[in-house]
């Protein structure tokens, strides 16, 4: 991102306006976002299914970038991988309060609309930085629901979305694709096609590399290898 040197000087703080009504801050998060592994969360007829690449090691365990927050919610996340971390802590504890206090489990937007106000009172004062790193909150309350999150603290509810590298192409294609209703099989055979065409080529997509999590009436469940064929995932 170029800046002319008269416009530098508002980059400075986030609680600074620049004259065009920019806070670069923000800006500067959301470019480590786009730098972040791909994600992406579908929503079909019986919940929603996410998924991502991760890499493949020999001698690194865990690194998901998919994380269970409660039985019927989960979480993915692309960016900086600590301020991840932060945010998802935070929303366990918010989810095991609310049962505690209210005796069910938070709903998908109340759980999407407290890590964006989270997000959203990291971007008013002095001496903080914004969290770095975009959100695709999911899960099964009465239906399936989906929200995307980002630095400014936006609140995006979908029914199909990207986030990190090449997350623009891919959104567009849900624009295209995306329909009602589908089941999981075809939400599955989506998330490896996007995938596949713009998820990167640093990584090869196979079954130690492709990660799938599904949440429905029936909770948290993450897509073993061995269930690829058996649900007819061509990948």
């Amino acid at each position: 991102m170029e800046m002319s040197p008269e416009v530098m000087g508002y980059d400075r703080a986030i609680v600074v306006f620049s004259p065009d009504g920019r806070l670069f801050q923000v800006e500067y998060a959301r470019e480590a976002v786009k730098k972040g592994t791909t994600a992406v969360g579908i929503t079909f007829k019986d919940g929603v299914v996410f998924a991502t690449l991760r890499k493949s090691s020999n001698v690194v365990v865990g690194g998901e970038k998919i994380t269970k927050v409660d039985d019927h919610l989960a979480v993915a996340s692309a960016g900086l991988v600590a301020d991840a971390r932060v945010l998802i802590d935070m929303a366990r504890v918010k989810a095991q309060q609310n049962r505690l206090l209210y005796d069910e489990p938070i709903s998908v937007r109340a759980m999407a609309k407290f890590i964006a106000d989270r997000q959203q009172l990291y971007t008013q004062y002095a001496g903080v930085r914004p969290y770095g790193v975009s959100l695709l909150v999911g899960g099964f309350d009465t239906e399936p629901g989906l929200f995307e999150t980002d630095p400014s603290g936006i609140m995006i509810e979908a029914k199909a979305r990207a986030i990190g590298k090449n997350s623009e192409k891919i959104n567009e294609y849900f624009e295209k694709k995306y329909k009602e209703n589908m089941n999981l099989k075809k939400a599955s055979q989506m998330c490896v096609d996007v995938l596949k065409e713009f998820g990167g080529k640093e990584q090869e997509l196979n079954k130690d590399t492709f990660l799938l999590v599904v949440v429905n009436e029936n909770g948290f469940r993450k897509i073993s290898k061995e269930e690829y064929d058996d649900l007819g995932i061509k990948l």
